[in-house]
C-alpha cells in the first residue's frame, strides 16, 4: 500500500483507505472516490497529481494525495 501521490502515473489503482477534513472526504465520495473504488493516476504536475475517475478528470493536491491510499 502507498500513498497516491507516490504512485506511478499510467496505472490503475483500488483505494484502500482516506482520510482527511470531513468536508474534503464528503466531496470526494459525491465524485465517486471512495474506499473500494477504482481511479487512474493520469499525471503529475508539480505538486498535484491528476486522477481520472469514470468520465471525470480531477487535480489533487499533494496534501490530499498523500491522505489517500492504494
Amino acid at each position: 500500500m502507498q500513498a497516491l501521490s507516490q504512485a506511478r502515473p499510467g496505472e490503475t489503482y483500488t483505494i484502500k483507505w482516506m482520510f482527511g477534513v470531513p468536508e474534503v472526504v464528503e466531496f470526494l465520495h459525491s465524485q465517486h472516490v471512495e474506499e473500494g473504488g477504482t481511479i487512474r493516476l493520469i499525471g503529475r504536475c508539480r505538486d498535484s497529481v491528476i486522477i481520472g475517475i469514470r468520465d471525470k478528470r480531477f487535480v489533487l493536491g499533494d496534501e490530499i494525495a498523500e491522505r489517500i491510499k492504494v
